[in-house]
């Protein structure tokens, strides 16, 4: 190997272990994992985020409007006939129109058929189809069908009466409970579920029994208490609910007070779920008594008819506010109860009207009929006391 060679294969021999060198100074620089790290003097921390803690639920209340048996008796059928063969039921719920269409869900109880042709009274009712059109017009969303006089024209008149409530529905979104044409209506109906406002309220109407028999396990099926299978898987559906709501048809006509088998029927109501019982069919109001914490309205008597039996004319109004919370909790206050006075044709007006009795106490001068009038005060201030 020439002199050339020699200084070259120095140069190169030099050159690594330079390269190495400078790495191994390198690699002495940075701290061993398990060292504990420099702290500066200084830390500096990213500010801190606020964090809106929002409710699980939006506060809401819902308001529920409950009025007693609407019937069309064959003076009001009559009266309410114009000659162009049309009927004119509007100054029925005129003063008290905004009370209904205002409420959230108003409930009323539909103590008649539409089985058509000749419309008539009692003791078989069946009412002009525009009948239905004008409640729900009124601002009614559901029809509770469960009640004595549903079968009055038999079979085929409980079928024609469910027809044009299904067709009402479609049209203004009208509801109705305690009568099904079939098994998935059934299902569908009993308990019927209304959500509002996020807030979902199961409704239960069932009545004592009809004045036509029928049979009582054939469609179309009319909710029946005795029903206790029916009565017992209704209630355990409801539990789904927020709230349920029991709307029986039961009692003794014409009396003031509820009878033994209404107290025990609203306890297993009470005891099975209900939140707040309202009940139908004795034609004048009953007391309101609570069961375990549970209100219990027996009866709100007639709400519109052409009785003028003593105490038939006063009738309540059950309004409910049912207040969910942010935390999800349900709250029912005290049930707001309106007095109502049914003035038939000649006393306040010409007409079948339904006036708010504490709002016209001392205008004795707006009826057409004084007669009337203090008809409707001796009344008031006697069952009241």
């Amino acid at each position: 190997m020439d002199n050339n060679q020699l200084q070259a294969l120095h140069h190169y021999r030099t050159f690594i272990l330079t390269a190495l060198a400078a790495l191994v100074a390198a690699s002495l620089k940075v701290a061993p994992a398990c060292h504990a790290q420099i702290v500066p003097d200084k830390v500096e921390f990213a500010p801190e985020r606020s964090f809106e803690v929002r409710p699980l639920y939006k506060n809401d209340t819902v308001t529920l409007v409950v009025l007693g048996d609407i019937m069309m008796h064959q003076k009001q059928i009559d009266a309410a006939l114009r000659e162009s063969g049309e009927y004119d039921f509007s100054s029925y719920f005129s003063l008290i129109h905004n009370k209904i269409a205002e409420a959230d869900i108003a409930i009323g109880n539909m103590e008649f058929t539409l089985a058509g042709e000749p419309y008539t009274g009692y003791p078989c009712f069946s009412a002009p189809d525009s009948f239905a059109h004008y409640l729900a017009g009124c601002g009614f969303d559901i029809f509770l069908c469960a009640n004595n006089h549903i079968l009055d024209k038999g079979k085929n008149g409980a079928e024609r009466t469910l027809r044009l409530y299904r067709d009402v529905g479609l049209k203004y979104g009208i509801k109705f409970t305690g009568l099904a044409g079939n098994g998935d209506e059934l299902e569908g109906t009993t308990p019927l579920f209304v959500i509002t406002k996020g807030i979902r309220i199961a409704l239960l109407n069932f009545t004592y029994g009809t004045n036509n028999s029928g049979s009582a396990d054939a469609f179309p099926l009319v909710n029946r208490l005795s029903d206790k299978e029916l009565m017992e898987e209704s209630f355990r559906k409801a539990a789904k609910a927020d709230f349920v709501l029991a709307l029986p048809h039961w009692g003794n006509e014409y009396e003031l007070t509820h009878s033994p088998a209404q107290r025990k029927m609203a306890q297993w109501m009470v005891d099975n779920g209900a939140g707040m019982v309202i009940g139908s069919h004795p034609h004048v109001l009953q007391d309101v008594q609570t069961i375990s914490g549970v209100r219990v309205v027996y009866s709100l008597g007639n709400a519109v008819s052409n009785m003028s039996a003593v105490n038939t004319q006063l009738e309540l109004m059950a309004t409910l506010r049912i207040i969910r919370k942010g935390n999800g909790d349900i709250e029912v206050p005290e049930p707001e109860l309106t007095w109502l006075w049914c003035s038939r044709p000649g006393g306040y007006n010409e007409g079948y009207t339904v006036v708010p009795v504490e709002e016209f106490i001392g205008r004795k001068h707006l009826w057409k009929g004084a007669w009337d009038y203090e008809k409707m005060m001796e009344t008031y201030y006697r069952i009241k006391q």
